[in-house]
């Protein structure tokens, strides 16, 4: 679940493990995501991140489809 914090006590980028808890899916359902290009990523090192205004853009697509 997405805190409701300030946005600079946000981190820029998420690691998978992170988004899978923040949004509640499957560490699967997230790579899903990624490969099908709904959720932009990069590498840093051998660590995938997601940015977290990726993340807000992916919930509110998804609140858009369900209106």
């Amino acid at each position: 679940m997405l805190t409701l914090v300030p946005d600079d006590e946000v981190p820029a980028a998420w690691t998978v493990a992170e988004v899978v808890t923040h949004l509640r899916m499957s560490r699967s359902k997230v790579y899903d995501l990624i490969r099908s290009r709904r959720l932009p990523s990069y590498k840093e090192g051998r660590s995938r991140r997601i940015p977290v205004a990726a993340v807000r853009q992916y919930m509110n697509d998804r609140l858009e489809e369900a209106a």
